[in-house]
This record gives structure tokens, C-alpha cells and sequence, in this order.
């Protein structure tokens, strides 16, 4: 990122938009584009285009050619994915949209690699996700001091999401990507969180659909 210049996070927010624009441009055959060009795709203007490239780094437009598409994406896989090596990451709650969410991160080139998965319930505590033995709870403190993970992954029900992230956070978690229907606010100043609320997408849709001129 520039050295002099802290990306905000509707910037930070952007990028991986960007990330999957280019790599469709590049799998297209496509090595230039401009920022109006990209605008268009976007959603956005040219204007913003050029501000969110200043935040992040040695990006050179060349008038009259655009931005290089390969520079682009090597700034870009940087900031999003570092040095290649992927984030340890443990899951909370292994119930369907658990077993979903596991999924997703095991088959994805996301930065991320599930090392763990914990539940409460029983009838699933031996069993495997996405490849992964499913532990008791009970077992959280153990495996965190052995192995140091990264992220926790919250599928859990909301009245318990705000109990376990002090836990972990004691444990040395530093993220959270959060699907409990609450939005989770830890109390850590290392700590980063992303909150996921599936039905906000479905009522915006429902909104747009319903008051369409």
C-alpha cells in the first residue's frame, strides 16, 4: 500500500471487486484498461477508480492505454493474499450453513485454510467437514495453544456468538468472519471482524424489486 496514504475501508472494501473484474479481463485476453473502462464495471466513475489506485500502491496509469492489467492484479494479490501464505483458520458451529461456509473456504484460493472445526452437539463430534474431524468445544483452548490459529469463522446462534469471541480472543484469534446474525463488536483493538448478515442482501434485493420505476 503507499507508504503515505491509508486505505479507508469502503476502499479496502473495493478491492476484491477489482481482484475478480481483473482476472476475468486477464482470462479474456484483455492486458489494458483504463479507469473509465473499469468505472463502467464497477459500478463507479473514473474519478473514484483513480483514488482507490492511489491509496494502494505503485499503480502507473499510461495515458492513452490505461492501467496494465498484470500490475494491477500483482498489487492487488499483495494486499489481499501477502506473502502466499494462507490465514490458519478454525470454524465455529457445524451445522448446515457451517457446512457450507467450510466448503467454501476448502475449495477457494482465498487466503485461507480451515484447520479446525468445533460444535457442541454430540452426533457430530467425530464427524468431518469439508474434510476436516469435527472437535468438541471443550477442545478450543488445546488446540489454540498448539496451533496458534489466525481466524475463527462464527456459525454459531447469536446469544452465543459475543460469549465465544472473548473466548478465542483470549486464545490469540485475531479475526473473526461472522455469520451469527449479530453484529459483533470485540472489545480488542488487534482484533478485526467481518460481519455477515445473508438476509440484508435478500432485502435489498426485495427493496430494489419492489419500487422499480
Amino acid at each position: 500500500m503507499h507508504p503515505s496514504v491509508k486505505a479507508s475501508v469502503p476502499v479496502i472494501r473495493r478491492l476484491p471487486k477489482y481482484y475478480r473484474y481483473l482476472c476475468a479481463l486477464k482470462d479474456s485476453g484483455v492486458t489494458s484498461i483504463s479507469s473509465r473502462e473499469l468505472a463502467a464495471q464497477m459500478g463507479t466513475t473514473a474519478s473514484q477508480v483513480r483514488q482507490d489506485f492511489n491509496c494502494i500502491g505503485d499503480v502507473n496509469g499510461r495515458q492513452g492505454i490505461g492501467y496494465s492489467v498484470d500490475n494491477l492484479l500483482t498489487i492487488l494479490e499483495g494486499l489481499l493474499f501477502g506473502d502466499g501464505q494462507r490465514l490458519s483458520t478454525i470454524l465455529i458451529g457445524c451445522g448446515r450453513l457451517g457446512k457450507a461456509v467450510s466448503s467454501f473456504i476448502a475449495n477457494n484460493n482465498n487466503g485461507f485454510t480451515l484447520i479446525a472445526a468445533f460444535d457442541v452437539e454430540p452426533a457430530l463430534i467425530g464427524q468431518s467437514i469439508s474434510g476436516i474431524p469435527i472437535r468438541h468445544i471443550d477442545d478450543l483452548e488445546s488446540f489454540c495453544a498448539q496451533h496458534n490459529p489466525h481466524v475463527a469463522v462464527l456459525c454459531v446462534p447469536r446469544s452465543g456468538a459475543q460469549q465465544i469471541s472473548g473466548r478465542l480472543v483470549e486464545l490469540g484469534i485475531k479475526g473473526f468472519w461472522n455469520f451469527s446474525h449479530y453484529d459483533l463488536s470485540v472489545p480488542y483493538p488487534d482484533a478485526v471482524v467481518e460481519n455477515v448478515h445473508l438476509g440484508d442482501s435478500l432485502m435489498s434485493l426485495g427493496y430494489r424489486l419492489r419500487n422499480q420505476d
